[in-house]
């Protein structure tokens, strides 16, 4: 696959670059953001924390707000932040801000309309992985985290590929949108109305039954918005406790669900898959 940079910019000693591709797995143009640490050089390749963002999001909303850059360049990591969902004319929408594009929410859609091109869990999982491992000096050894809908995509693909991920992370994850009305309006459009069906796409069900783990951290803040009728982190506290799953799930007085919550608290997160990816400053 051929990729077409649309910018490049110094940041803390390494560059961070956008890029569009034709994805075969979507069946549309998409973009993806990648930050290279300065050690990224001369042959060497460094491990890679793939950011998945929330609703209405894009690739640069983690990147230009996180601050994510200047920890990543001192721990020798890269950071990959692809878009939320399929975009393009041709593409299927919706008027709502919490479903279709802008909301992809990191499934594999199985109903018309949205099976064309609502892939995003594949694509997370195989596609953009093999092509970024493919033409950057990144290694195999990768890393997931996400915020809200991100949040909900990161659990959802550690906690069904743990081979392929060392270490997951969340901010104010949707813990069970089996049970919350994003993920009720998301999975039965995209799924059907089967909630069986579901079962593959909530963090707290998989968890409850996980038999291999991947060590898990969630940060969410106690004033967010939409903590108890959307997030229920609670179902997700429940599920380790009942199966011994080893998540650190902590909770902070005052933040809500912003970037200034993500920003607060990104240089642990990064600490924490650091640890995992086995590197150090």
């Amino acid at each position: 696959m051929s990729l077409e940079n649309l910018s490049n910019n110094r940041s803390f000693g390494g560059w961070h670059k956008q890029y569009r591709h034709r994805s075969e797995v979507l069946r549309c143009e998409m973009r993806f953001a990648i930050y290279l640490p300065p050690n990224a050089t001369g042959g060497r390749r460094v491990p890679v924390l793939y950011w998945l963002s929330g609703l209405t999001c894009t690739d640069e909303n983690f990147m230009q707000k996180a601050g994510a850059q200047r920890i990543a360049a001192k721990l020798g990591m890269a950071l990959v932040a692809p878009d939320t969902s399929p975009r393009g004319d041709d593409v299927a929408d919706d008027p709502a801000y919490d479903l279709g594009q802008g909301a992809g929410f990191y499934v594999n859609a199985t109903r018309d309309p949205w099976r064309q091109h609502y892939r995003m869990y594949s694509y997370v999982l195989d596609e953009l992985p093999q092509l970024v491992e493919s033409h950057f000096p990144v290694s195999g050894e990768r890393a997931v985290a996400g915020h809200s809908m991100g949040g909900h995509g990161a659990l959802v693909l550690a906690l069904r590929n743990p081979e392929h991920y060392r270490s997951v992370s969340a901010f104010s994850p949707i813990a069970n949108p089996a049970g919350c009305p994003w993920g009720r309006k998301a999975f039965s459009a995209y799924l059907g109305t089967d909630i069986s069906d579901w079962a593959e796409y909530d963090a707290s069900q998989l968890m409850s039954r996980a038999e291999r783990v991947v060590p898990a951290l969630v940060d969410q803040g106690e004033a967010d918005e939409f903590l108890l009728e959307q997030l229920k982190p609670e179902t997700l506290e429940a599920a380790a406790d009942e199966c011994d799953y080893p998540l650190r799930l902590r909770r902070h007085e005052g933040y809500d669900h912003s970037y200034y919550f993500i920003s607060s608290f990104i240089e642990d997160h990064l600490n924490f898959h650091a640890q995992h990816l086995g590197v150090r400053a």
